[in-house]
């Protein structure tokens, strides 16, 4: 069965997610994983929240800890939410281009700091990102993210890496697609989806994981058969 991951928490309950609330709802709604976004601020932060620009248009990396909405968690009290819970995390291209080799070490010191790197996966749309988290963190399994139809070049490119995953858009993924990436020792997590007929499908074709907004929905879905 596919394994159950909220994205960023159980964020269709906790609009829009990447909340404490937000993560310990998707403990309460029966996820095996989260998914969650990352960036780092001016004084060298690690903080969750989707985009790099805050509402206001505030841009992350720019800004003090301090000075940001008291909504927006660090990855340290987001992991802490999130329980049993593995985590995916992702690590955004966009943002601050300076503080980017900053923001890879330190995601990578906390992630290892608990001694248990197998409940995580690191992964960003930048694979220049995750060839950079495997080179510092062998141990820390990564994947590539994928959006357009780059698929087999991609999945090359993880295997080449030593990458663990690859999560692609649902859109992209079928039975075959999947059975190569097996074939080439790699595991596929589409996102995002949230429609039962989808869920169905994606279980059919044999992912290994569906990231939705509405993982207690999702749980009900797969557990049909």
């Amino acid at each position: 069965m596919a394994l159950v991951v909220a994205h960023r928490g159980a964020s269709a309950a906790f609009p829009p997610g990447n909340t404490i609330a937000a993560f310990a709802g998707a403990v309460v709604e029966a996820a095996d994983w989260v998914e969650l976004d990352v960036h780092l601020t001016a004084d060298g932060q690690v903080i969750v929240h989707h985009d790099p620009v805050l509402g206001d248009g505030r841009i992350i990396g720019e800004i003090e800890r301090r000075h940001l909405p008291e909504f927006v968690p660090t990855l340290h009290e987001a992991l802490a939410a999130c329980g049993p819970l593995s985590v995916n995390v992702e690590i955004k291209p966009d943002g601050v281009d300076a503080l980017r080799a900053e923001l890879i070490d330190q995601v990578v010191t906390i992630l290892l700091s608990g001694g248990e790197p197998h409940r995580f996966l690191v992964t960003s749309f930048d694979h220049d990102i995750v060839d950079s988290v495997r080179g510092a963190a062998p141990m820390l399994p990564t994947g590539l993210l994928l959006f357009d139809n780059s698929r087999e070049d991609v999945l090359q490119r993880a295997v080449d890496g030593g990458h663990t995953a690859i999560n692609p858009w649902a859109p992209l993924v079928d039975g075959e697609f999947v059975d190569r990436a097996h074939d080439m020792g790699i595991a596929v997590n589409v996102w995002t989806v949230d429609q039962p007929e989808q869920i169905r499908l994606l279980q059919a074709a044999g992912v290994d994981a569906i990231i939705t907004n509405v993982p207690r929905l999702c749980r009900d879905v797969l557990n049909e058969g």
